[in-house]
């Protein structure tokens, strides 16, 4: 299965578009690499992802995505634990960007970071995932530091493991 892509407008280009299926308020049935689940007090959701797990996906990362749908995001998977500083360069949408660990605990949730603010958003220094969705909608589902996500790049001792 190849790697998904959001659409993207570049000049006389339009890629494809990923379709999000909501599932809130339960678990996800199984891991799959394009959904990324989480799980809090606040009950499950899961999100359809793209994957950025090299250095060009992870430099392109929602650059010059114009929309997605309302369950969509991207994960960013790094190679270990390190420090995450992210900023909105050329990013047109609002993003909440949720910084995880290495065992899948989220360490901290930036919300409603701004399109093309060049600011650094500071994530943390022992940090392997950041999911980045549509603004707004970590708090919209109550989603907060402790909470756990669950994918297949999510390996080892971790809080939720995909089985």
């Amino acid at each position: 299965m190849g790697k998904r892509r959001f659409s993207v407008l570049i000049p006389s280009t339009l890629l494809s578009v990923i379709l999000a299926v909501p599932l809130v308020g339960q678990a996800a049935a199984q891991c799959a690499v394009d959904a990324v689940s989480v799980r809090g007090e606040f009950g499950s959701a899961r999100f359809d992802v793209a994957v950025a797990d090299d250095n060009a996906e992870r430099a392109q990362g929602l650059m010059f995505v114009e929309q997605m749908d309302r369950m969509e995001g991207m994960l960013f998977v790094f190679p270990r634990p390190q420090r995450a500083s992210f900023w909105m360069r050329n990013t047109l949408i609002p993003l909440d960007m949720i910084f995880v660990g290495e065992d899948g605990v989220i360490d901290h949730i930036h919300p409603m970071a701004q399109p093309l603010d060049e600011t650094p958003i500071f994530g943390g220094n022992e940090i392997k995932f950041v999911l980045e969705v549509n603004g707004g909608m970590a708090e919209m589902l109550g989603m907060r530091v402790g909470d756990e996500l669950r994918h297949p790049s999510i390996t080892g001792d971790v809080a939720w493991p995909c089985e």
